[in-house]
């Protein structure tokens, strides 16, 4: 009886130390990894949160990301025979900015276990940090894009995401994001800055058009149509013209006028402050043939606004 007693206290005492092993294991580990996430903080570029380098297979040479190889060999610095852009699909290794172990591509550091992305597409061989951004994969685009999948649509015929809340309402135009900002001139289809769709349909960075509001410019810079309802200044130039009577000499005189919003041509009363589309009510028109070149839209409307 007494063996038995002293066996099961025995037995006890043991399973005791075994579950305070298994605890101080699972601390240590904790606080490993904790380390781990800490020390890897400070790894990354100014484009992305990261704890892995990419060899860009056309070069061979050694970068935090593909933005940083496009900037270092595609620029004016650079013999313009050697300017390239990395090809993103065909990276086929990483280096792991911890343990410096080179490596398939994988989200995992297979030497000292870091996850070297939070966010990770093998598609894209893509690595992110910050999934706030609600990184996802468009098979159609062939890219990873921000915002959720669940708040955009693949466009076809203009070949890129959209926001659903105009999936119903926006003009499409073929490839529209397949070109280069109008303004800036950065190419729109990958850019990392925000972009928008014009009623018109075509693509812009969203600080661009901001930029083009600043200095009045209230027309799309591709093909001239409103970027926006200008109903209210179409009346203000309404008053404009009708308290600046013409000379004797021009009150007859006649003009013929381009719309550029409707694309209709009218035959209008010539007047220095601007000429009103008779189909649409617009004052975004140019003069194609007849008296004297009037001011431009443009330019009335910044002395009206300004």
């Amino acid at each position: 009886m007494w063996v038995q007693i002293k066996e099961q206290r025995l037995l006890k005492n043991l399973k005791r130390m075994g579950s305070e092993i298994e605890s101080q294991i699972s601390l240590l580990g904790d606080e490993h990894k904790s380390l781990m996430e800490s020390v890897s903080q400070n790894y990354g570029c100014i484009h992305y949160k990261r704890r892995c380098k990419i060899r860009a297979p056309c070069c061979d040479e050694i970068f935090d990301c593909r933005h940083c190889h496009n900037e270092a060999k595609d620029t004016l610095e650079v013999n313009p025979m050697h300017r390239h852009e990395i090809p993103r699909h065909e990276i086929k290794t990483v280096i792991c900015s911890l343990c410096g172990t080179e490596q398939d591509v994988q989200q995992n550091c297979r030497n000292c276990g870091v996850c070297m992305g939070k966010y990770f597409c093998a598609k894209c061989n893509f690595f992110d940090d910050d999934v706030s951004k609600n990184q996802y994969h468009c098979d159609e685009c062939g890219i990873c894009r921000t915002g959720g999948k669940e708040n955009f649509f693949h466009c076809k015929k203009c070949g890129c995401c959209y926001s659903k809340s105009i999936k119903d309402s926006h003009h499409c135009v073929e490839r529209a994001m397949h070109h280069n900002c109008p303004v800036c001139f950065e190419f729109l289809f990958d850019t990392m800055k925000e972009t928008t769709v014009l009623l018109c349909g075509h693509t812009i960075h969203v600080e661009c058009a901001r930029e083009m509001e600043l200095h009045y410019r209230y027309s799309c810079p591709v093909c001239s149509k409103s970027i926006c309802d200008l109903s209210n200044l179409w009346e203000k130039i309404d008053k404009e013209v009708a308290s600046t009577p013409m000379p004797e000499m021009y009150k007859n005189k006649m003009v013929w006028i381009l719309c550029n919003d409707c694309e209709e041509t009218s035959e209008v009363h010539f007047h220095i402050v601007g000429h009103k589309c008779l189909r649409c009510k617009s004052y975004n028109t140019r003069q194609i043939r007849g008296g004297p070149s009037s001011s431009s839209c443009t330019s009335t409307i910044s002395q009206i606004v300004g």
